[in-house]
């Protein structure tokens, strides 16, 4: 997809980058797809569920690996934060599942250096969402419009993010840190997310990709939910 701000003379904007593509090439889609969708059914019937939500972790760090150096499809660095800090953080959802949190009836004891692992991905994907508040107006543009006290609000949203990136990064008050955060984020995937007029219309994200944007903010919340209650 090609960013609203960049000039039409840019020179990666040409006849056929105006087509639409996906971001990885064609027979490594297939298999990409088949493997999430394998990883998926397994650790929805909770079939080895560990050992498959390791593996779509792993399918999901080579496709966005993938995706980022394939340059199919031009993306501007604000939206290549979001993107790619959202998978970071799924990607870290995966490993904490992984490492066995969140099991009613646990027969082994979790894995808490995965568990810290996906931590630490969950710290850097509100690193990034500090980051996009101070740096991209395309992001700062869409919070100022749903919150009330302008700018003064804003910074306070990023001391937050800022202290609560902080507690998933040193491990300390992880319960405390993902109750915040899942109270946070149903408020950020209804009224930031789901602006589809805003991201599609106004600055050109691909519908397609506002919906996956959204599906993973979702799958981040599920990770949070998971600590918030047996982190």
């Amino acid at each position: 997809m090609v960013d609203n701000h960049t000039p039409l003379n840019h020179p990666v904007i040409t006849a056929a980058s105006r087509k639409m593509k996906p971001d990885i090439h064609i027979p490594y889609l297939y298999v990409d797809m088949g493997a999430a969708v394998i990883c998926a059914s397994f650790m929805s019937f909770g079939v080895k569920r560990r050992w498959f939500a390791l593996a779509a972790a792993v399918q999901l760090a080579i496709s966005t690996y993938a995706s980022y150096v394939g340059e199919q499809v031009y993306y501007g660095e604000w939206l290549k934060v979001r993107m790619y800090s959202r998978a970071l953080a799924i990607i870290g959802g995966f490993l904490i599942l992984a490492s066995g949190a969140g099991e009613v009836y646990r027969q082994k004891p979790r894995s808490r250096s995965l568990q810290s692992t996906g931590q630490v991905f969950l710290g850097v994907y509100l690193i990034c969402m500090v980051y996009s508040l101070q740096h991209s107006k395309e992001d700062r543009q869409v919070y100022l419009n749903h919150i009330v006290g302008g700018e003064v609000t804003l910074m306070l949203l990023e001391v937050v993010f800022g202290i609560l990136a902080l507690a998933f990064l040193s491990g300390c008050y992880i319960r405390l840190a993902a109750q915040i955060l899942a109270t946070i984020l149903p408020l950020i995937i209804l009224l930031i997310d789901g602006n589809i007029g805003y991201w599609h219309h106004t600055r050109k994200v691909e519908f397609w990709n506002q919906m996956k944007l959204i599906g993973h903010n979702v799958g981040i919340f599920a990770a949070v939910l998971i600590l918030a209650t047996d982190g």
